[in-house]
C-alpha cells in the first residue's frame, strides 16, 4: 500500500488523483483550504469503501507556517510516503498580498512547494520508489522571471504571476535535484495540459471569459492525470525530468538554467530566512 500526499486534492487534477488511489486500495493525504470540501472528500472515501485510508489536512498553502505545520503533522502520523504530488494553485487577477508579506501566487504556486518538498524529503527516502510530481507549467516558452521584484510590486499582472510561477517551479525541480545527487527521491516536473476541472482562482471579467473558453477546449481530467499516474506508478530513473503535455522536454533548455536555480534557491531561503 502506496502513502500519498497531495496538495490542492479536493478538486481539479488532486481530487481526481486522490480518489484514483484510493480506489487502487492506497493510502492518500489531501491538503486544502476549505474544511467542507474536506468532509466531501472524506464522504466520497466512505462510499469507496477507504475511509480508514482517506485523510484531510486543511491548510492556508500560501502561509508558509501552515506549510511548516503541515509538514509537521504529516512527519508525525506517516512513517514514510510514497509519492508527493504539489498541485495547489490559485488565480488572481489582482494583487494580493499575504498576511505574512509574501504575493500571494508566489507563495502558494512556489514557495509552499518549495517547503513540502524538502520539508517532507526524508519521509520520501524511506519508500522504495519515492517519486515528487509538481503539476506545473508551462513555464517554458512563456513568461519570465522577475529577479529584482519576484512579488511583482511594480506592475501585477495575473497571467504574467503564473507564468512566472512555472518557470520558478522548473528551477525549483533543477536546485532540488542538483543538492542532493545521492537521494532517491526523482522530480517530475509535469503540465498536462488544460483540464475539464476547472480553473481556481479570483477573475476580472475579461480574464474569466477567457477561461471560459479555455475550458470548452479542455481535455477530460481522466485524461489530464494519465502522465501524472505514470509518473507515480514507475517514476523516471533521471533524477529530474519535465514534461509538456505528455512530451517530454529538454532540460538543456534555458528554463532549466543550473546557475538560475542556485540563484533562485539562495534567494528563496533568504526570504524565508527573514
Amino acid at each position: 500500500m502506496k502513502t500519498l500526499v497531495v496538495s490542492g486534492g479536493t478538486s481539479g487534477i488532486g481530487e481526481a488523483l486522490a480518489h484514483t488511489y484510493l480506489k487502487r486500495g492506497d493510502q492518500v493525504v489531501v491538503i486544502g483550504p476549505h474544511p467542507e470540501k474536506g468532509r466531501i472528500f472524506l464522504a466520497t472515501a466512505e462510499e469507496l469503501g477507504a475511509g480508514e485510508r482517506a485523510f484531510f489536512l486543511p491548510a492556508d498553502l500560501s502561509l508558509v507556517s501552515e506549510n511548516k505545520r503541515i509538514i509537521e503533522d504529516i512527519r508525525e502520523n506517516f512513517p514514510a510516503v510514497d509519492a508527493l504530488v504539489l498541485c495547489a494553485r490559485f488565480f488572481r487577477s489582482s494583487r494580493r498580498v499575504t498576511s505574512e508579506g509574501f504575493e500571494h501566487n508566489f507563495a502558494l504556486y512556489y514557495l509552499s512547494r518549495f517547503l513540502l518538498g524538502n520539508g517532507l524529503l526524508d519521509l520520501l527516502e524511506k519508500a522504495p520508489d519515492p517519486v515528487i510530481v509538481n503539476v506545473a507549467g508551462p513555464g517554458v516558452e512563456a513568461g519570465q522571471i522577475h529577479w529584482d521584484d519576484l512579488g511583482l510590486e511594480r506592475g501585477y499582472d495575473g497571467w504574467d504571476a503564473m507564468f512566472q510561477g512555472g518557470k520558478l517551479n522548473n528551477l525549483l525541480g533543477v536546485s532540488f535535484s542538483l543538492q542532493r545527487p545521492g537521494h532517491r527521491t526523482r522530480y517530475v516536473l509535469d503540465f498536462p495540459g488544460g483540464t475539464a476541472t476547472g480553473f481556481a482562482g479570483e477573475f476580472d471579467p475579461a480574464t474569466a471569459a477567457h477561461v471560459k473558453e479555455m475550458l470548452r477546449f479542455a481535455k477530460p481530467v481522466e485524461a489530464g492525470i494519465t502522465p501524472i499516474v505514470a509518473a507515480i506508478d514507475s517514476p523516471p530513473t533521471e533524477p529530474l525530468s519535465a514534461f509538456f503535455e505528455g512530451r517530454r522536454l529538454d532540460l538543456r533548455h534555458h528554463s532549466f538554467d543550473p546557475e538560475d536555480a542556485r540563484r533562485l534557491d539562495a534567494v528563496t531561503r533568504e526570504l524565508l530566512t527573514g
